[in-house]
């Protein structure tokens, strides 16, 4: 019996010798790498399709530059973010990024980053909210939220896949959780004036 490959760099190896070995990372990163651009914003599964199948091609054909010593799903990721970002300039449309059941996750760590006591965010904000805020970010923010708060990525991580220094992630997610705060103000704010 076949002994089953256990980290990313050895199904990579493996992969360089036997094709077939490359199915394996395919099912590892499919559904993530799914998940993941479809919070970029590309919504219909034919292109999410589209987009994964340009990315898995891209990392096969590259599977020899890859550096065993990095993290083999830093790499997909930069990869894959890489494709959704050709496919927007292709399709000429802009990112509608959306989140899906994560909005009380996202509302508790925008809320312990704003220091402001009169932001109290209504914990029955509705998922398609905190998505439309998500959206509305400028993309460098919306892409280092999403990595870390949606993907759980490391700080190190994050500095991988958007190629940026690691200094400037922290800044970007400090910034970006406090222009996400001020939309997620103004729509409970909207949402209030409504009440009877």
């Amino acid at each position: 019996m076949e002994e089953k490959l256990q980290t990313d760099q050895e199904i990579v190896q493996h992969s360089l010798i036997e094709k077939e070995s490359f199915a394996e990372l395919i099912t590892r990163y499919e559904q993530k790498l799914r998940r993941y651009v479809a919070r970029l914003g590309v919504r219909t599964k034919d292109d999410q399709d589209d987009v994964l199948q340009n990315t898995f091609l891209k990392v096969y054909r590259n599977l020899n530059s890859y550096d065993p010593d990095l993290p083999f799903s830093s790499w997909v990721y930069r990869i894959a973010r890489n494709e959704a970002i050709s496919w927007y300039r292709h399709q000429r449309v802009r990112p509608e990024g959306y989140v899906v059941a994560d909005s009380d996750e996202i509302l508790a760590l925008v809320a312990e980053t704003v220091d402001s006591p009169e932001v109290v965010f209504d914990q029955a904000l509705a998922a398609t909210e905190v998505s439309r805020a998500v959206a509305g970010l400028e993309e460098k923010y919306r892409a280092v939220i999403i990595l870390r708060y949606f993907e759980h990525k490391e700080y190190d991580e994050i500095s991988d896949i958007m190629q940026i220094p690691l200094g400037s992630v922290g800044t970007l997610l400090y910034r970006g959780k406090k222009k996400l705060a001020t939309v997620l103000k103004s729509f409970t704010m909207r949402s209030n004036e409504y009440t009877p």
